[in-house]
């Protein structure tokens, strides 16, 4: 038997992840993004006096895409550091000792990470802002389209689809806003030493503040932030991963309640999320459409909130100035939160773009239960007329529950509801005042479209605040 270790696949990245997403995690993505910030590290140590020649920056310049992870992989057995094995090869290729100088391990690996995640959450915000112009469509179009709202599962007041679909799409409009403050303030590491008081760098920079600080600002603006952290110590802050996958976690769970709810109601035949040609529900039961796609966004859901749950256990565990305990934990959570979330979006959207509604189901479960459904309108239109609020509220609770139980034993074929309670001596309402009531869908839908055009219009903004969004297209999912 072969001692080669087999490859095995990333799940995450190889089934669900875009391709752009992959690429910014994979091995030879990392070791690019590397090779580039040792590169304008060494330009602009040049530009600072650092007796660097162009020669040599040219040279790494010409190989810095001549990527072999296999030599690279085979250093590190020898050498026990993935670092020093990089740049060894790099250093080979370009035939120069210039990169790294005044650099520790984490001077390159946290900075580079950092731009791995903000990239990642620059595909994602042009996602979210994507998937929220769909739902955004879908409760425009059915403002106006009344079902049965429940709440712990049961019948409770009549609602419009659109209104449900507004509600889970405002909590991503939160959770979005959340992740536009995140990145405005991300602030990076830079290169600061084995302890984070620049000691290599000044002393090669002769002790010169406004070159140091020259540096600094080079490399924020090469690597594209805004901020950057000022007494930082070996590691940047590993809280910032934390509220960072947090912040994928709050992303995920409007979307994911959507899925859950999606579910729910193909359950009782009300919708759909799609079922292409061609596609299988069960390998047994050949009936089955089974709304996979929700399931799975339930399932990214629930590994966001593992991998929240990883780096909080890094959250607050710094010692001194720090330490790589957290290494192991990092490579694992921070490219599998973000291929979850990518995945998820990816999902989501396909489902926003195929799913659909039976509107004939859900008149007619609304028939079903308006009666019942319309009882506070009632309660309401009973105080107005001098009644006592708590006697009508019994009235109509006793009169409610018979009829409940009559129809759960098959004893009726209607709902005789309305008429029970126009014959209650209890009540002052007649029967055609009550007719009124429930014939009249104004008496239910409330502040529903209101609503509805409020969250459009909130998303439209958004929609022309970063304009490519409104042209992005999912990709096919498995």
């Amino acid at each position: 038997m072969s001692s080669a270790k087999p490859v095995i696949p990333d799940i995450l990245a190889s089934r669900y992840a875009s391709p752009q997403m992959c690429h910014i995690w994979s091995q030879e993505g990392r070791v690019l993004l590397e090779r580039e910030l040792w590169i304008a590290v060494m330009k602009a140590q040049k530009s600072l006096g650092i007796d660097i020649p162009q020669e040599a920056i040219e040279a790494y310049e010409r190989v810095k895409h001549d990527i072999r992870i296999d030599r690279i992989n085979e250093r590190e057995r020898v050498l026990r550091h993935d670092v020093k094995s990089r740049i060894e090869e790099f250093c080979e290729l370009a035939g120069y000792e210039h990169i790294h100088k005044g650099m520790t391990s984490r001077d390159l690996t946290d900075n580079v990470e950092q731009l791995q995640v903000f990239r990642s959450l620059e595909i994602i915000r042009v996602k979210y802002i994507a998937a929220l112009g769909m739902l955004a469509e879908w409760s425009k179009k059915t403002r106006d389209l009344m079902m049965v709202g429940r709440t712990h599962n049961v019948p409770a007041q009549p609602i419009t689809l659109g209104k449900r679909l507004a509600m889970f799409g405002e909590e991503m409009l939160v959770a979005f806003r959340q992740l536009e403050s995140l990145m405005a303030q991300y602030p990076l590491r830079g290169i600061q030493g084995a302890v984070g008081s620049q000691l290599d760098q000044r002393i090669l920079l002769q002790d010169n503040e406004t070159a140091l600080r020259q540096l600094e600002s080079d490399i924020r603006k090469h690597l594209g932030f805004q901020n950057s952290f000022n007494a930082v110590g070996q590691v940047y802050p590993r809280s910032l991963d934390e509220a960072t996958v947090h912040g994928l976690f709050h992303l995920s769970s409007g979307i994911s309640s959507f899925a859950k709810t999606l579910r729910l109601m193909a359950g009782q035949s009300l919708a759909t999320e799609g079922f292409q040609k061609g596609q299988v529900g069960s390998s047994a039961m050949p009936h089955k459409m089974n709304s996979r796609s929700s399931e799975r966004i339930n399932g990214f859901h629930s590994i966001l909130n593992g991998y929240v749950n990883m780096l909080m256990g890094l959250s607050g565990d710094q010692w001194n100035e720090g330490d790589v305990s957290c290494s192991v934990v990092r490579r694992v959570a921070l490219p599998g939160a973000m291929f979850a979330m990518d995945g998820e979006l990816e999902t989501f959207m396909t489902i926003l773009k195929e799913m659909g509604f039976y509107e004939q189901v859900i008149a007619q479960e609304l028939a079903y239960h308006l009666p019942f459904l319309a009882t506070t309108s009632i309660l309401m239109a009973c105080v107005q007329k001098g009644c006592g609020r708590e006697l009508a509220h019994e009235a109509i609770k006793e009169n409610a529950i018979a009829v409940v139980d009559a129809l759960r034993r098959g004893e009726m074929t209607h709902n005789p509801l309305p008429e029970r309670l126009a014959n209650d001596p209890r009540l002052p309402l007649s029967l055609g005042e009550i007719q009124a009531i429930l014939n009249n869908p104004r008496n239910f839908v409330a502040s529903s479209s209101q609503q509805v055009m409020h969250f459009a219009d909130q998303v439209e903004q958004l929609m022309n605040q970063y304009p490519h969004a409104r042209n992005y297209t999912p990709q096919p999912i498995i």
